[in-house]
């Protein structure tokens, strides 16, 4: 059955993608990123000498800070910077500069829906502007599920609101390794078939959550595909 979407996307059909680097003058690596209506700014500045309190000094270290369109960081905004931290400290090769801290700025243009998803693809184009060693990128994508059990992909603001639950997925880009390809398997397995960051935001079953995860799967490389003509 197929799912009427407003504005006439089928369930598996992104919202049209647009990506620029080098946007920010005084930033080391800057990239904007855009998903339909959505719309982020990722800044990286460092790395710089020393490291925060509590984090390793034999390793780099990494701030993200989220900065909303309109108003004060709440407690969503708290949440995705901690998602988008663990998410950098699990693609950058964090031995090439320890004792250093690298600053990371979020800033939200527009909010039209997969708004974090849009925010780590805006953050992986940054990092790579800024020349900070990657052992590969990742590619985000925000899966959801209607009432019907349906399951669509990149909404709008309005579909997330009226689902029954979505997942943010965040998915390795082994394709743009720096890494040996044996480096790249887990237990023998490619890496693309990993999944980096998982971010559920209501109920759904397990087998939805599975139906999520390889749909979300199969569509990155539309993602990958774009990534790699716009980092060349």
């Amino acid at each position: 059955m197929e799912i009427d979407r407003k504005d006439g996307r089928t369930a598996n059909q992104l919202r049209p993608l647009s990506c620029a680097r080098n946007v920010l003058n005084r930033a080391h690596g800057s990239a904007s990123w855009s998903q339909g209506e959505t719309k982020v700014l990722a800044a990286v500045y460092g790395p710089k000498a020393g490291t925060n309190k509590n984090e390793n000094p034999e390793k780099a270290c990494f701030e993200v800070i989220w900065k909303p369109k309109t108003g004060q960081i709440g407690k969503a905004e708290k949440e995705y910077e901690m998602i988008l931290k663990k998410t950098v400290q699990s693609i950058c090769v964090l031995n090439v500069h320890p004792n250093t801290t690298t600053s990371i700025i979020i800033q939200v243009v527009n909010d039209d829906g997969a708004l974090l998803p849009c925010a780590i693809n805006a953050l992986c184009a940054a990092l790579v502007d800024a020349g900070i060693p990657l052992k590969h990128l990742a590619v985000a994508i925000c899966c959801c599920l209607t009432e019907s059990g349906h399951i669509l992909l990149d909404p709008s603001k309005l579909e997330e609101q009226r689902m029954k639950a979505f997942v943010y997925l965040v998915f390795p880009n082994s394709t743009l390794s720096v890494l040996p390809e044996e480096a790249l398997k887990v237990r023998g397995e490619p890496m693309e078939h990993g999944l980096i960051t998982s971010s559920t935001h209501g109920v759904m079953s397990v087998d939805d959550y599975i139906r999520c995860l390889e749909r979300g799967r199969a569509a990155t490389s539309k993602l990958s595909d774009f990534f790699r003509r716009n980092l060349q």
